[in-house]
């Protein structure tokens, strides 16, 4: 039996659960749904801070009455920069006081488009790379991020608060990071759209960097059209970031492109050993399957095998480029800050481990802090960035004459594991375009035991709206119903 307090607690978010969670757009109304799910009630700590002028923003872009995105209400990751009088903190204490007073790029390209920033959501404390043994969607300025499907369960990361508060309807859409899986991880597992653009279609100024060769930011939505609403808004060329050299040829209107989408006649490559072993992932992956053929797609099995090469040397690239690109970063900060390289983050959390250093450690950061080998990042690099893209996506799109590539994007939600950290995710071919730097696509395809999963799309590069396209159709083909969030504890619900 329920203790009363938590009962109570079940019972009102059981209320916002069956309300529509997008019933408008006003910035009120998801206030008020951030104060009843995020602050209170199941506290989903998926918000790490409130825009104080979001109300007057909303009524200035709501009242100019232009823009695609006029007056729809976003979540920002917290390791980008918005020029709110709010600290841009990559959930650590150490940036604390880190209020640039600038936007980045692409938060200015929203704001363009007529985009109200809501607030800041939480995230795996720097991205998920300071430990090998956190927890997704915890950091110490936001505390565990949790699954508004399962509140015991993971959201994923890294970036957690935009999934969850996005599945919870604290806003309508949201904007994520990844360097890999970190957008796409958390909109499967919190039962959203996720989607990784090609690298260098998006500007990556004044965000807080892993690695110049992976990270990229994209959009967290309800659906597909939503997210390509999102990304019209958010790519183009940016002078200070040379990976966007291209985009402006590149980019498209990609809400456009969906007006077109169809399965009829497109060849698409089934990665079937990504499904993992579990045979509930595999059975719903089926089901997707069946879905996708009856709308007119041929599938084509593909045998593929990942070559650990390309994790082992990921991890080398990883570790070199976060030591300096993260402390190019923190050296040219306005204001003051307490760090300003990565051997200052590693010292501030040392000297504040009873909050930075409660659950976990810092072996990534001391390993990154230790990677100087130059010559063996660019090799690896160069091996990495072969096996994923030239030998690896690009070799399978044309070996087997097939358009794009799917597989499920990851298993469902683990238990939350403060103390041991994170379970794995044994399905999922993400790091493929991670480190290719190629557009990734997640769309929900179902539950399992009511935890989301999603179906991935890849293709090759600057394939950004062939990719989208085929995802909206499969949306439209999708034949399975999808989850709800509950707000409630899965192993008390499992229990009733």
């Amino acid at each position: 039996m329920y203790h009363t307090t938590t009962r109570g607690l079940l019972l009102a978010a059981a209320a916002f659960a069956a309300s529509p969670a997008h019933a408008d757009d006003s910035v009120e109304f998801y206030l008020s749904r951030i104060a009843a799910l995020n602050h209170a009630g199941p506290h989903l700590n998926a918000v790490i801070a409130i825009n104080p002028d979001a109300a007057q923003a909303a009524r200035i872009a709501t009242g100019a009455g232009t823009g695609p995105l006029a007056g729809k209400p976003i979540l920002i990751k917290d390791n980008i920069e918005t020029r709110e009088p709010i600290a841009t903190t990559a959930g650590s204490l150490a940036l604390a006081d880190n209020v640039t007073g600038r936007d980045a790029p692409l938060v200015a390209r929203l704001r363009a488009a007529g985009a109200v920033v809501l607030g800041k959501s939480n995230l795996s404390e720097w991205a998920n790379i300071r430990s090998s043994a956190s927890s997704s969607g915890w950091s110490a300025t936001g505390g565990q991020t949790r699954n508004p499907h399962a509140t015991d369960r993971s959201p994923c990361g890294s970036s957690s608060g935009s999934g969850a508060g996005v599945a919870a309807g604290l806003a309508w859409a949201a904007i994520g990071t990844e360097t890999d899986g970190s957008i796409t991880c958390p909109a499967s597992m919190n039962g959203v759209v996720g989607f990784k653009p090609t690298v260098g279609l998006v500007s990556r100024t004044h965000v807080v960097p892993i690695s110049h060769s992976q990270d990229t930011a994209g959009p967290i939505a309800q659906n597909v059209h939503d997210a390509a609403l999102l990304l019209t808004a958010m790519a183009g060329s940016d002078p200070a970031d040379p990976a966007t050299a291209m985009a402006d040829a590149r980019r498209t209107d990609y809400v456009a492109a969906l007006k077109t989408a169809n399965l009829k006649g497109l060849r698409i490559g089934v990665l079937r050993k990504s499904a993992g072993s579990d045979a509930k992932v595999q059975a719903l992956f089926a089901k997707a399957l069946a879905d996708l053929k009856a709308a007119g797609a041929d599938l084509v099995e593909i045998d593929y095998d990942r070559d650990p090469a390309m994790g082992r040397d990921e991890l080398t690239v990883l570790l070199y480029e976060l030591r300096v690109d993260l402390g190019a970063y923190l050296a040219g900060l306005p204001g003051k800050v307490a760090v300003r390289s990565l051997a200052d983050v590693i010292a501030f959390d040392t000297a504040h481990a009873d909050t930075e250093l409660r659950w976990f450690g810092q072996d990534t950061f001391e390993q990154a802090q230790a990677a100087t080998d130059a010559a063996a990042y660019k090799a690896a690099r160069a091996n990495s960035l072969r096996l994923a893209g030239k030998d690896g996506i690009d070799h399978l799109l044309a070996a087997n004459h097939v358009a794009l590539l799917i597989a499920p994007t990851a298993g469902p939600a683990w238990p939350i594991d403060l103390v041991s950290g994170d379970h794995g995710v044994e399905a999922g071919a993400g790091s493929l375009p991670a480190i290719a730097g190629y557009p990734h696509l997640t769309v929900p395809m179902g539950a399992i035991e009511g935890m989301p999963v999603g179906l991935s799309f890849i293709g090759t590069a600057w394939d950004d709206a062939r990719v989208l396209a085929a995802g909206a159709a499969y949306e439209a083909a999708r034949t399975v119903p999808l989850a709800k969030p509950t707000f409630a504890p899965w192993r008390e619900r499992a229990l009733r």
